[in-house]
Formats: C-alpha cells, structure tokens, sequence
C-alpha cells in the first residue's frame, strides 16, 4: 500500500533521513521503530505530505505523490497523527472528529451523526459532548485517534500513539488498535514501547541515524545485533551474549 523509495531530507548541515526505503503491505500493522533522533517522526512527515523529501518519492497504491499537499493525499486515504496532541481546545469532543468527518461529509447533520459513530467506536461516548480541553492525556490519545480515523482513511500513519500512558491505558487501547487494522485500515506505527509493538507488528523497519539498520518480524529484529548497539552503544550485543553464555 505504502512504498517509500531512497527518501533522504537534511535540514542545512543535518542529515535526518538517509536513503531510507521501506514497504508497509496493505492490511498489516507495521512498525517503525528507533533511537530517539533517529529521523521516525521526519520520515512519517515526508510520507503523509508535510514536509517535501530532498531525495526519494513516495508511493501510494503504486502511484507517485511524493509532490502532492497533505489534504490532496487525506483525499486518496492517507491519515496521520501526532505525537504532541493538540486538540482544538475551544470545540467539544465531538466536533473535533466532525473535523476529519467533513473531509467526507460535507452537510453537517451527516458530519456530527459519523463524528458521534467514530466517537463511540473509540471509546468517547460519554465525553462527546464535554470541551476536548478537559479529557486526560489517554482520552485526548484516542481524541487524536478519533479525528483521524473520521477521514475514513485506507492508511493510518500512529506517531507514538502511546506515549505518556500508563500500563492500564495502554492495555486498553491495544485492542482498539487491532480492530481498526480488523476493520480494513492498514496501519503503519511509530513506537518506543516494545511490548506494544511485539503484540501488534508483523513486521518492523527500524531507522537509526536516518537509516533503515533491520527489518523482519519484531522478534527477530529486536534479537539483531545492530539494533541493539543503535539502542544501548557500540559492543553491546557482545556484552549481552557474553553475560548470557552458560559458564564452564
């Protein structure tokens, strides 16, 4: 569903994505993951439309749009969120999602009747009607979720979806993850909790210093030497494999 193909981008001096390809197969979760810095967020920036690659393109259900605006590539299916969630503080929660829903429903009765449908559907139901300024850090994660998926998206780009939930929440909202992939949503994912992406992912792309190092299913990739030294410094796995080996 998603090719991305050499996509390189340097801010001036900075080197943030390096010749990165990658694929994320229609009606799978698949994961990005990395260092802190590693150019993640960047690289899901350059493939849904908001910031231009200095190199490389990016393909969408075989065609090029590596040129095309974010609102023209929303239209074509392609959905993101962010990592530092903003919702529009002023609206109720469910005039937030109508926000996504008027991409494709433009008569407003519609627009609220499918914003009150994906509000449900993510578990806001109570809150609909409240100011999005008052939901907690995990209901404004699935706010974010919900207005995403308002747009009706055939790819959803998650940029740590997770981050600053506590376990509770996080096990909470792993299902909901896999039923929207159930549901005919491809999912393509940001994440630094491991466990998470050790459940979700069949396959996982990992990006250090602007390049893809690993890719393969998440065990294998989290047992690669290479990882691990991206993660934990230059002779780590061998440390690791020498504290693991049976002693004589």
């Amino acid at each position: 569903m998603l090719v991305v193909e050499g996509l390189t981008k340097r801010f001036a001096g900075l080197l943030a994505v390096n010749n990165a390809s990658l694929s994320v197969a229609e009606g799978s979760i698949t994961g990005l993951i990395g260092p802190n810095g590693a150019g993640k967020t960047t690289l899901f920036a350059m493939a849904s439309g908001f910031l231009a690659p200095s190199a490389g393109r990016v393909l969408f259900t075989g065609e090029d749009i590596t040129t095309e605006a974010p609102h023209r590539r929303a239209r074509r299916g392609i959905a993101r969120t962010f990592q530092i969630v903003k919702p529009f503080a002023g609206l109720s929660v469910r005039e937030n999602i109508a926000v996504g829903a008027y991409l494709r429903h433009p008569q407003r009765a519609e627009t609220l009747a499918s914003a009150t449908l994906i509000g449900e559907r993510l578990g806001l139901g109570p809150q609909l009607d409240k100011p999005a300024a008052s939901l907690t850090v995990a209901g404004r994660k699935r706010l974010e979720v919900a207005r995403a998926l308002a747009t009706e998206p055939k790819l959803l780009l998650l940029d740590e979806v997770l981050a600053g939930l506590n376990p509770a929440e996080i096990r909470d909202i792993l299902p909901l993850i896999r039923a929207i992939r159930d549901e005919g949503v491809t999912i393509f994912l940001i994440e630094h909790i491991m466990q998470a992406v050790m459940t979700l992912c069949e396959t996982v792309h990992v990006l250090a210093r602007g390049e893809i190092i690993a890719v393969g299913p998440p065990d294998m990739v989290c047992a690669d030497p290479k990882v691990i030294e991206a993660y934990l410094g230059p002779g780590a796995a061998a440390r690791l494999n020498a504290a693991e080996a049976p002693r004589a």
